[in-house]
C-alpha cells in the first residue's frame, strides 16, 4: 500500500469515475485501475462497487474511504510541518539574558517574533554573564543577550553584534544630598559606598575591569561594600540606604521595593552598558537566522 493509491482510491470515490480520477492525476485508466485493484488485494476487500454508473462505495470501501482521508491529511500536515522546521518556521531558539536584561525591549521582540512565528518555541532562561557566555560555547543556547564579562570578541566561533547601548544612571536614595542633581559623573560618587553591579557572578572579570577603571580614570578607588550581579538586590539595598549604585536605565521600570530609590543619569565618557548579542557561528538551527535577521530590521 502507497500512498499513491490511497489518492486514487479518494479520486474515484470523489468523482464517482476511473476516467475522471485518471484525468486529475495525469496517468492513463488501466494505469489507476491497476493500482486501485492492488490496494484491494492488500486489504482483501472490494472498496468500489464498479458495476454502478457512477462508480459507488462498498460498505467496506466507505469505512476505508474515512480513513485514506485522515491518513492523507495527516502526512500532508507531516510534510508542511517538516518544511516548515527545516525553513526555521517551527523549532526551538534557546535564548539566553544577563539578569535585569527582562526589563529592556528584549519581551517586545520576542513577542513580535512570536507573532510571525508561533510554531518556534522560544526557550528563555535567565543566567548572569559567566553562565551565559559558557552555556553558549557548550551550545546551551542559540543565542544569548548579555554584557561582555568574558571578552567574548576573542571567540573565533562566536558571531558578536552590538544591541544597544544602555545608558547608565547613579541609583540613589531619595533623601541622598545628590539625589535631585540633573546627572553626575563618577567624580560626585568619591566619597560614597558603592553597591557594585557586577556583569559576571564572581565580581571578577572582563566587564568588571572595564567599570573599575572607570572610577580610577575618576582619580579614586571606589570603596565597594557588595558585589552582586543581583539587581534585585543592590536596588533592595539602594532603597535600604546602605549605600548608592550605577545602573543600567532599564532598571527604572522596577517598583518592588525601590519607592526610595531615585535615578540620576550618569555622565561621561563610556558610561554606558553594551549589550551583545552572540550566537556561534556554527549553529545551524534556521529559527535562529529568522530571529537575528527580524531583530536586525527592528
Amino acid at each position: 500500500m502507497n500512498l499513491n493509491q490511497l489518492r486514487y482510491f479518494v479520486a474515484v470515490a470523489d468523482n464517482g469515475s476511473f476516467t475522471k480520477a485518471a484525468l486529475q492525476h495525469y496517468i492513463s485508466q488501466t494505469a489507476i485501475t491497476q493500482q486501485i485493484h492492488a490496494l484491494e488485494e492488500q486489504i482483501g476487500a472490494k472498496l468500489l462497487d464498479r458495476n454502478s454508473r457512477p462508480v459507488s462505495l462498498t460498505p467496506a470501501g466507505k469505512v476505508f474511504l474515512k480513513e485514506a482521508r485522515e491518513i492523507l491529511s495527516r502526512m500532508d500536515a507531516a510534510l508542511v510541518r517538516t518544511r516548515e522546521a527545516s525553513t526555521g518556521l517551527e523549532g526551538e531558539l534557546r535564548l539566553g539574558y544577563t539578569k535585569g536584561y527582562e526589563h529592556s525591549d528584549l519581551p517586545q521582540h520576542l513577542r513580535h517574533f512570536h507573532l510571525e512565528y508561533p510554531n518556534v518555541l522560544i526557550s528563555c532562561y535567565r543566567c548572569d554573564t559567566d553562565m551565559l557566555a559558557a552555556g553558549l560555547a557548550a551550545g546551551d543556547y542559540d543565542i544569548i543577550f548579555t554584557w561582555d564579562s568574558t571578552n567574548l570578541r576573542q571567540e573565533e566561533n562566536i558571531q558578536l553584534q552590538v544591541v544597544e547601548h544602555v545608558p547608565l544612571r547613579a541609583a540613589l536614595y531619595a533623601s541622598h544630598p545628590l539625589a535631585r542633581s540633573s546627572y553626575l559623573t563618577r567624580k560626585d560618587l568619591k566619597q560614597e559606598n558603592i553597591l557594585f553591579m557586577s556583569p559576571s557572578g564572581n565580581g571578577d572579570s572582563f566587564g568588571d575591569e572595564f567599570y573599575i577603571r572607570l572610577y580610577q580614570q575618576a582619580g579614586y578607588q571606589p570603596n565597594i561594600l557588595f558585589r552582586s550581579n543581583d539587581m534585585e538586590s543592590i536596588l533592595m539595598m539602594v532603597a535600604a540606604e546602605e549605600g548608592i549604585s550605577i545602573v543600567p536605565e532599564y532598571s527604572h521600570s522596577w517598583d518592588v521595593g525601590t519607592e526610595n530609590v531615585v535615578f540620576v543619569p550618569l555622565s561621561g565618557e563610556g558610561e554606558t552598558e553594551e549589550i551583545l548579542m552572540a550566537w556561534r557561528k556554527n549553529d545551524d538551527n534556521p529559527a535562529l537566522g529568522h530571529f537575528i535577521e527580524k531583530l536586525q530590521q527592528k
